[in-house]
């Protein structure tokens, strides 16, 4: 029986190729294909007169990092944080030894609800800073609502945009991606993410004091550019160190991975929406399960089908279990933040904290959506998912 995949990179020929003439070109760090990397992704997110500032790094994680420092997020600075998200969204404000607030998300939905930002931001009475609402699995939040939220109260917005790539949403003025709509946008080019280096990620802002920031800390503060110190012909071999800065500077072999699955984003993102179509047609009937919610913009990067528990007599777990014995690989995104040790312990939460997020984690699996799919491994994955929900239903 054929294992299928969670999740599967969609690399060809052409990756290959833009590797190995980099491997050959001896150059292999941050360099000229880096800065094209850059221009291509800018060039991309272009959709009306306004322009975007693309600095790229070694991952989604460290590029949130920089966005929190470039804005002035410092010790003792609150940042709020959906608890439904990964890891990374809460660190990196640890990083800067700023505190994280934890938010729930909106009833029946995956995203962070503006109504309990707004309350804690009251509650908080101006002692925020910022904000980082995550664009769950491609999904964007309600950034209409989160933006007027936001400037009430004063208060930066960064996005976490590791899943939305590319998120176009509708405006009658000018359509704009998921990722330039706050202060700071941050994309992830994780192995599993919809474009994919490897390792590696983009920061993206509008505003020139943010980018010349961040482009100064993820190369350890210095004032040139390796490329810039090693290919002037005056005083190449100077620099000055203006900021204790980080290394989270993301090489030209990965570069170049991204500069050709950047021309073939769209392409993937219909390989993605088909199968999602798909799933829906399927389930949509079935009253053992729930499709996930979706909308303008949606880069179907995930696909959280939930489990209507009351009509099963399986649990979430064991139903995965169960999948994965059938070769049906599957996965949980994700486990809720105010969940896990380290926060508990930091800020004496509970689990019954932020019931929506708790609600949705336990009964949610994420079924396979990856470009590449053929209409055999799709139908196997529906089939599983068809036969067990009726098998188990009460």
């Amino acid at each position: 029986m054929e294992k299928i995949p969670f999740a599967k990179p969609y690399i060809g020929k052409e990756e290959e190729e833009a590797v190995l003439a980099i491997l050959r070109s001896g150059w292999l760090t941050t360099g000229k294909e880096t800065l094209e990397f850059e221009k291509d992704f800018e060039s991309f997110l272009k959709t009306g007169d306004e322009s975007h500032y693309c600095m790229a790094v070694n991952s989604a994680t460290s590029g949130l990092h920089l966005a929190l420092e470039a804005i002035g997020v410092g010790k003792g600075d609150l940042v709020i944080v959906p608890s439904f998200t990964f890891t990374a969204t809460a660190e990196v404000v640890r990083y800067l030894d700023a505190e994280v607030v934890f938010v729930d998300i909106s009833k029946n939905g995956y995203n962070m609800d503006p109504l309990a930002l707004d309350e804690a931001l009251r509650r908080l009475d101006g002692k925020a800073k910022a904000v980082i609402p995550v664009h769950y699995g491609g999904l964007p939040c309600d950034m209409d609502a989160i933006i007027a939220i936001a400037e009430k109260h004063s208060i930066k917005v960064v996005e976490d945009s590791a899943h939305s790539f590319p998120s176009l949403l509708p405006d009658p003025r000018s359509p704009k991606f998921a990722g330039t709509i706050g202060d700071v946008g941050v994309f992830s080019f994780y192995a599993t993410k919809p474009i994919t280096t490897g390792e590696g990620g983009m920061v993206v802002t509008r505003e020139k004091k943010i980018a010349d920031r961040v482009k100064i800390m993820r190369a350890h503060g210095i004032d040139r550019s390796i490329w810039n110190r090693y290919t002037d012909t005056k005083a190449s071999w100077y620099y000055e160190v203006v900021a204790p800065g980080f290394k989270y500077n993301i090489p030209d072999i990965l570069s170049a991975l991204g500069r050709v699955q950047l021309r073939r984003a769209m392409d993937m993102l219909s390989m993605r929406k088909e199968i999602a179509c798909l799933y829906d047609t399927a389930f949509q009937n079935n009253s053992h399960i729930l499709i996930p919610p979706t909308g303008p913009g949606d880069a179907r990067h995930l696909y959280p089908l939930r489990l209507n528990l009351e009509n099963l007599t399986i649990s979430r777990n064991d139903f995965m279990e169960k999948m994965q014995a059938e070769g049906v690989g599957v996965s949980v995104h994700f486990i809720p933040l105010h969940t896990m040790p380290y926060y508990i312990d930091r800020y004496d939460l509970k689990e019954d904290d932020f019931p929506e997020t708790i609600k949705t984690y336990k009964s949610s699996i994420s079924l396979p959506i990856w470009p590449g799919m053929n209409d055999a491994q799709i139908k196997r994955v529906i089939d599983v998912v068809e036969t067990l929900t009726f098998k188990h239903a009460k």
